[in-house]
């Protein structure tokens, strides 16, 4: 099973971006299709996108769509989250996640990170 480590979270005014990262171990990374996901308290969590294996081919949520973007580093075993004109509404805990297919649905991967926090302030 691998482990997962988000880092990069905190405090933004609208329009700011940050830069979310998340730390992979235990297992080969290269191995597992990669995903962010975003929680807020008494919602689901909501898929923001998810990259390939390989790194070569990325899907995104309608939401974040053209302001975020997903990238990874099989060498260094992470991938990242870039976020770029940010909203008051995308405040949430951000959590990566793993399986071996890309896919879209929460339940399906195997695992996750322990989530970081981002608030977007006015």
């Amino acid at each position: 099973q691998v482990q997962l480590v988000e880092s990069g979270g905190g405090l933004v005014q609208t329009g700011g971006a940050l830069r979310l990262s998340c730390a992979a171990s235990g297992r080969t990374f290269s191995v597992y299709a990669m995903a962010w996901f975003r929680q807020v308290p008494g919602k689901k969590r909501e898929f923001l996108g998810a990259i390939d294996r390989s790194g070569g081919s990325t899907h995104y949520g309608d939401s974040v769509k053209g302001r975020f973007s997903i990238s990874r580093d099989n060498v260094k075993n992470a991938v990242y989250l870039q976020m770029n004109n940010l909203k008051i509404e995308d405040t949430a805990v951000y959590y990566c996640a793993a399986r071996k297919w890309v896919a879209t649905e929460e339940t399906t991967y195997d695992a996750w990170g322990q989530g970081t926090q981002v608030t977007v302030s006015s």
